[in-house]
């Protein structure tokens, strides 16, 4: 069983910056790519942005790139999301998840098997 917990959610405001964490358990974290989604009240989750095993690859949504980073320590088991020039629309519920591929489907939810419970990300304008 691999449990993903997130942290470094919270109140910031707008063109502030935050930094999410994500610590997986077990032993075969580097196996896998790494993706992080959102989720507004009242609209579906939807991709933020992903990476792969070893961090050579990232892929990231037309909505977050240039402001966002994600990147990865294999040897803490930890993806983290660097949030920078935040905006009021980036107010969401933040999830990591784990997928086995890599790919044009990067984006979609369906191809995650593991998630986290979620952090709150608020950005005040």
């Amino acid at each position: 069983q691999v449990q993903l917990v997130e942290s470094g959610g919270g109140l910031v405001q707008a063109v502030g910056s935050l930094r999410l964490s994500c610590v997986a358990s077990g032993r075969t974290f580097s196996s896998y790519a790494m993706g992080w989604f959102r989720q507004a009240p009242g609209k579906e989750r939807e991709f933020v942005a992903a990476i792969n095993w070893n961090g050579g690859s990232t892929y990231y949504a037309d909505s977050v790139k240039g402001r966002f980073t994600i990147s990865r320590d294999n040897t803490k088991n930890t993806v983290y999301l660097q949030m920078n020039s935040l905006k009021p629309e980036d107010t969401a519920v933040y999830y990591c998840a784990r997928t086995s591929m890599w790919g044009p489907n990067i984006v979609a939810v369906s191809e995650y098997d593991y998630w986290g419970q979620g952090t709150q990300v608020t950005v005040s304008s």
